[in-house]
């Protein structure tokens, strides 16, 4: 539970009381850890303090509701020069959203201002990929986690469908048995309803049907294909649950997750001669530009394979 009220005496005792009853609401309704609502609070802090001093005087609803958006600014960007990294501003920035929209929805206060600031813009980041040789250790000891054959079975078909296919988790576990018997291609519908053809290795085949032939439940043909002890579709956190166990047993980084897995299918393709237009299309990415940064490929290798391939080039 977080701290019950907030000490700052650049508040008006209303407003201060109003972010008592939100933090409340963030941990008895919407169930945030203690460390999230610790993080909200101390987030929300910052900024009223910081407006307190912006605005020369105690901060009350009123002051909030008439915040403009060169206001909202100049609190982002005195965490700026504080020194706070661009994700570290996304979370206060995010945290202010939060207390803004509670009072939205409690008929409060309302500030159309805080629509129009905008975000910092982050980096993106990347799930560094496995070698070979430990994405190989990750689809051969999958499997010893289990002592139930056929658990263990699942888990192996999975985790060959994300490293030897490329699937995203979603898609994954989102097969249905219609897709059985599997043939040498597999069409997933992947993000923004767009289909793909995705090629299957034998190996990949055989571990489904090893699956299929090991688990004791039999739904119907548009059931889910990957199913939990109880029946139902597996969940991805299992699979990262495993994953986690099987990082410490390796002494595999903790970058090694159900993402890294298609990462590393994709990065492999790339370094053992395949073209960034098949990859492009095996990952279903609408852009290449986005296989490109992807796959970590720098200007001159794309330009690379531009020279070598056109036919004016």
């Amino acid at each position: 539970m977080p701290e019950p009220g907030i000490a700052l005496p650049g508040i008006a005792p209303a407003l201060g009381r109003l972010v008592e009853d939100w933090l409340a609401h963030l941990a008895g309704v919407r169930r945030l850890s203690d460390h999230s609502c610790a993080a909200y609070r101390h987030d929300i802090a910052v900024f009223l303090r910081f407006m307190s001093g912006h605005l020369g005087g105690a901060v009350a609803c009123a002051d909030l509701e008439r915040l403009r958006l060169a206001d909202f600014r100049s609190f982002l960007a005195e965490r700026r020069r504080a020194g706070l990294s661009p994700r570290s501003v996304a979370r206060a920035l995010s945290a202010v959203r939060a207390f803004y929209r509670y009072l939205a929805q409690n008929d409060i206060l309302e500030n159309a201002a805080l629509a129009a600031v905008r975000s910092p813009k982050l980096a993106r980041t990347l799930a560094r990929p496995l070698s070979p040789e430990r994405a190989k250790a990750v689809t051969r000891e999958i499997e010893t986690l289990s002592a139930e054959p056929w658990v263990a079975a699942r888990d192996g078909a999975v985790v060959l469908l994300l490293y030897g296919c490329g699937l995203r988790i979603s898609e994954a576990l989102g097969l249905n048995r219609e897709v059985l018997p599997l043939g040498e291609a597999l069409m997933i519908r992947g993000k923004g309803g767009k289909d793909r053809l995705v090629p299957l290795l034998p190996i990949v085949r055989e571990a489904v049907a090893d699956y299929v032939r090991r688990c004791p439940f039999t739904p119907p043909p548009g059931g889910p294909l990957f199913l939990g002890v109880r029946g139902r579709r597996l969940g991805a956190r299992l699979i990262q649950r495993r994953l986690q166990v099987l990082r410490g047993a390796l002494g595999l980084p903790d970058s090694a997750t159900p993402y890294a897995l298609r990462h590393s299918f994709a990065t492999h393709l790339l370094s053992n001669g395949g073209d960034l237009r098949t990859i492009q299309e095996l990952l279903g990415h609408a852009s290449l530009s986005t296989t490109q940064h992807y796959t970590k490929v720098d200007a001159a290798r794309l330009m690379d394979a531009y020279d070598k391939a056109h036919p004016r080039a």
